[in-house]
């Protein structure tokens, strides 16, 4: 089944012409079964490519979903247009007032792991959605710098600077592979990582609500699974398109950044081929399988989220 999202939203005809089912409000009030409402707080700077990638993974469920885009109340981007900010977005101060639920929620990366979280201009804030999350959100998915930012609240768990850049595809492992989450996943994958800092495992063993399930001998644990608080916290970025990384080498040796190729990406380590996609399957499968996982427990009543 569908995604619901606005027919004017770039990701809508950009996900129809993929392939992805999606759906605007007319046909979808004509339904019957009620849509999972799903939540993308969107801290990225590039709000529309970030929109396109998770649409794209949460829209390829056969499950009806409606996406709700989000923003901090107390941060504004300076790289998309105000005009699609005031069109699609809502600041989490405006959701909080209508005392909205959901089913799910996305919080997103930030290109800003240089800064102790509590230098974060809406740290604030952002610990204000944890809580809120608590309360009117059935489950919750932390991406990146989002997931470390939700194990620093919740457990103190800290982020640790590496020596250099975590950059290009890494193998991973699948540790847990009777986790729902994991249904149809191989043993071993590969997985897109981007990112100056780690989380280390022994430090995450020190809870026992907390399991990995997804782990790399190079870059450690990956996916993490917190069962007392219901969410999934992801290092790294099985929702990045074939060429974001690519992107991010190009960008920097532009700017004469002091950059590494990234490793296992490009054909024969040439910068001059196009990248393959080779984790777009296990993505699909990790938010396909939240998705289910959400339906599966949700209550219908909105209400009764976390009543």
């Amino acid at each position: 089944m569908p995604i619901k999202i606005p027919s004017d939203l770039p990701a809508f005809n950009v996900l129809r012409d993929e392939g992805v089912m999606v759906m605007d409000d007319f046909k979808a009030n004509r339904q019957d079964i009620r849509p999972l409402k799903i939540g993308l707080l969107n801290l990225m700077p590039k709000k529309i490519q970030t929109e396109n990638q998770f649409a794209r993974v949460i829209g390829a469920t056969p499950l009806q979903i409606e996406l709700s885009l989000i923003k901090m109340s107390t941060h504004e981007t300076k790289n998309t247009a105000a005009e699609h900010m005031q069109t699609f977005y809502r600041s989490f101060k405006d959701v909080k007032s209508s005392h909205e639920k959901f089913d799910g929620l996305i919080i997103t990366g930030a290109p800003i792991e240089h800064l102790d979280y509590e230098s974060v201009s809406y740290w604030e804030e952002l610990i204000e959605i944890f809580e809120w999350t608590q309360t009117n959100v059935h489950a919750v998915f932390g991406v990146c710098w989002g997931g470390m930012a939700m194990l620093y609240h919740f457990y103190k768990i800290k982020k640790y600077d590496l020596t250099a850049k975590a950059f290009g595809c890494f193998r991973h492992e699948n540790i847990e592979p009777s986790s729902p989450y994991l249904r149809g996943f191989s043993d071993d994958f590969i997985i897109p990582v981007s990112r100056w800092t780690e989380l280390r495992q022994n430090e995450v063993d020190k809870f026992k609500n907390l399991k990995t399930l997804l782990a790399s001998t190079e870059v450690g644990p990956c996916l993490i699974e917190d069962k007392k608080h219901n969410a999934l916290y992801i290092l790294n970025h099985f929702e990045y398109d074939s060429d974001t990384l690519k992107q991010e080498y190009d960008r920097d040796v532009e700017e004469g950044e002091k950059i590494v190729l990234p490793q296992n990406y490009y054909p024969n380590d040439d910068p001059q081929s196009n990248p393959k996609n080779r984790w777009r399957s296990h993505a699909h499968l990790l938010y396909g399988n939240w998705v289910n996982e959400i339906y599966q427990t949700t209550p219908y009543d909105l209400n009764q989220i976390r009543a």
